[in-house]
């Protein structure tokens, strides 16, 4: 080889390598606040769209929609309070979760995200582009494991709600805790566990 040769040699190898350095983690949009062993809260940092859908995903498959309101569509989240202003209970024996944050510049329908949540279950990580969704949207994916045992946090919401067939027409209660989806695809009405 000529003398360059190996300047280009050098010059591309270095290029590369400066390239890979340079790729670094996206900001976080959120942080997970975990306040007990299974207790924890949402919090949004500040920069992201002021609404958003709150779901988790456990290991045993379960999909847990915890930001309800009466229309079902995402709520208005501010940087640095907790989401929904609640703390959430994780139940145990459903083991690690996956929680994942929609963040959009309007407020959109939480059934259709459900559902294609429901379809991505199994794929380790997903984005906004993994979603048909209306305007400017990102997402936040967090992961928690909760442990046995602790002092209760009192006041944290574990919900879960029948999912309807017709997701345009329910009508949940402004405060219904949450929704739950089966692995299955069946979804069953589970009262809220008590606050210890």
């Amino acid at each position: 080889m000529t003398r360059w040769m190996w300047a280009v040699t050098l010059v591309v190898m270095g290029g590369l390598g400066c390239q890979q350095e340079q790729k670094a983690a996206p900001p976080a949009r959120a942080e997970i606040r975990a306040l007990g062993n299974a207790t924890v809260e949402f919090i949004p940092k500040e920069g992201q769209h002021p609404y958003c859908l709150l779901y988790t995903v456990s290991e045993k498959g379960v999909i847990r929609q915890l930001t309800m309101t009466r229309e079902n569509r995402s709520i208005r989240c501010e940087p640095g309070k907790r989401i929904y202003n609640s703390s959430f209970r994780i139940p145990v024996e459903e083991g690690k979760i996956r929680a994942y944050i929609f963040f959009s510049d309007q407020r959109i329908q939480a059934g259709s995200v459900a559902q294609q949540l429901y379809d991505l279950r199994d794929r380790p990580r997903v984005t906004a582009m993994d979603f048909r969704l209306p305007g400017s949207v990102s997402v936040e994916q967090l992961e928690f494991t909760p442990q046995p045992g602790g002092p209760a946090v009192p006041d944290a919401v574990e919900g879960s709600t029948e999912l309807p067939d017709n997701t345009e027409a329910a009508q949940p209660a402004d405060e219904e805790p949450g929704m739950q989806l089966e692995p299955q695809g069946n979804a069953r009405t589970t009262p809220p566990a008590p606050a210890n």
